[in-house]
């Protein structure tokens, strides 16, 4: 069976969550949102493409910063609602220099910041 990007269920704004998860490591680096079209690209070029909804526009992971996404694997959840991208990162996957952008730990009912930048911002 051919994979066809408009059988994926996309929210009002035409977009669905996609979460990054580290190929060698299994680590959730982030989660960004993709459009049919950014789909279609990051299959096609295996960069992993994104839709910014801040500057509406696509945004391929790393073309500015350097800190590139390459798709190693590429998933559907069962109510086609969700996408996993397995990837080779390069350097930070988050805006603010971290690896993941899951470097906030509640715990106690305290947020404990567990991951320094990589980088100056």
């Amino acid at each position: 069976m051919l994979f066809d990007p408009t059988t994926l269920t996309y929210n009002d704004a035409g977009l669905i969550p996609a979460i990054a998860q580290d190929a060698t490591t299994g680590e959730v680096l982030m989660m960004a949102w993709m459009n049919a079209q950014a789909v279609e690209q990051t299959l096609a070029t295996g960069k992993v493409t994104y839709w910014s909804r801040s500057r509406q526009e696509f945004w391929i992971k790393g073309a500015t910063s350097g800190h590139t996404q390459e798709l190693v694997d590429f998933r559907v959840d069962c109510d086609r609602d969700c996408l996993l991208v397995t990837v080779n990162q390069t350097g930070a996957a988050c805006h603010t220099g971290r690896r993941t952008c899951f470097y906030t730990q509640v715990e106690d009912g305290k947020e404990l910041e567990i991951m320094a930048p990589m980088r100056d911002i």
